[in-house]
């Protein structure tokens, strides 16, 4: 045989080889990756990133799992059942800030979609309004947690405000019921279940467009492992962003997705809902990657902490995130 046809021969075997020595650098690498709750279409992005075969591609073999709770997430990632988890920034802000060796590593939403909603007879249209209306509060739920700072920045005496706690999962019902005026909710997920189930045409206050603005989904990982294992995480945060982009193009389809892995979901059409509404509130930057950091954000989430009392002296701004793990776009 000519050397020219030796060459042409093994090419494709060389390039084989070149290609299997890429996927061997990038092994499968087991990554377990916690939510902070029950299943819910603003994590559809990340079973995209699985259905469409980022994480293997990257050479990681990512569990994603349910969780009860943020506390709970971040108890998990620490004692090391878990190499990462995806809850609202501001409680990994607030718990770093009380000592927890912990960081942001991405956030998807530096502002939360939260709304106040309420109905026609008794209708929140502005801020002020809430001035005599009765709201739904629990113990760490994010709508109401700065009640206070909401009504500073808006006017708001939060003294002719009538508070009613009752446990989280009763808010909404509450609400529902008649007993309470008001009840905060997620637009990435309690309210497109509500416009579906609820004949009411609810009136939606939206809380990010009135000056709260709280970091909302992110990942968080700690200080350990993002010394021991940077790689893994880079390669996990890199098809993550990539299930962004790709739930953007189709949320119905990224909804899809989803439920094939979500026995006992709310249906095709509110789960679509929630996906729309979660990664319409990404930014989608040019020249960063999906998830990066702003140091602002970080800085005037620890203002309003501070001025809800939730903390008392802030850490340097660079303890709470790192855009390290995210490369270049």
């Amino acid at each position: 045989m000519t050397i020219g046809g030796w060459r042409r021969l093994c090419a494709p075997l060389v390039g084989a080889l070149l290609w299997g020595g890429g996927s061997a650098a990038y092994s499968q690498e087991q990554v377990n990756l916690r939510f902070s709750w029950r299943l819910k279409g603003e994590y559809a992005f990340m079973f995209v990133a699985q259905e469409k075969g980022y994480y293997a591609r990257e050479g990681v073999n990512v569990r994603l799992g349910e969780g009860a709770g943020a506390q709970a997430a971040l108890g998990a990632l620490l004692q090391g059942q878990e190499d990462a988890v995806q809850l609202p920034g501001i409680f990994a802000i607030t718990a770093i800030t009380k000592g927890m060796p912990v960081k942001l590593i991405a956030l998807y939403h530096p502002v939360t979609p939260m709304a106040l909603i309420s109905k026609p007879e008794k209708p929140v249209n502005v801020p002020k309004d809430l001035e005599g209306k009765t709201i739904a509060t629990a113990v760490g739920e994010t709508g109401t947690s700065y009640l206070d700072t909401f009504c500073r920045r808006n006017g708001i005496d939060c003294g002719k405000v009538t508070r009613v706690q009752v446990h989280a999962q009763a808010r909404v019902p509450s609400f529902i019921q008649g007993k309470v005026d008001v009840v905060s909710v997620y637009q990435t997920n309690d309210l497109p279940i509500l416009r579906e189930k609820e004949p009411v045409k609810f009136v939606v206050l939206e809380m990010d467009k009135h000056g709260m603005a709280v970091p909302g989904l992110a990942i968080v990982t700690s200080d350990a492992l993002i010394a021991k294992r940077p790689d893994a995480l880079r390669r996990l945060l890199k098809a993550a962003g990539e299930g962004v982009l790709e739930a953007r193009k189709d949320p119905g389809a990224a909804a899809a997705m989803m439920i094939k892995h979500w026995s006992g979901n709310p249906g095709q059409s509110i789960v679509t809902a929630q996906v729309k509404a979660t990664v319409d509130a990404v930014p989608v930057a040019t020249g960063r990657p999906v998830g990066w950091i702003q140091e602002k954000v970080i800085s005037d989430a620890l203002e309003l902490l501070k001025s809800a009392g939730e903390i008392d002296t802030p850490r340097p701004v660079a303890t709470y995130y790192t855009n390290a793990l995210l490369g270049a776009k």
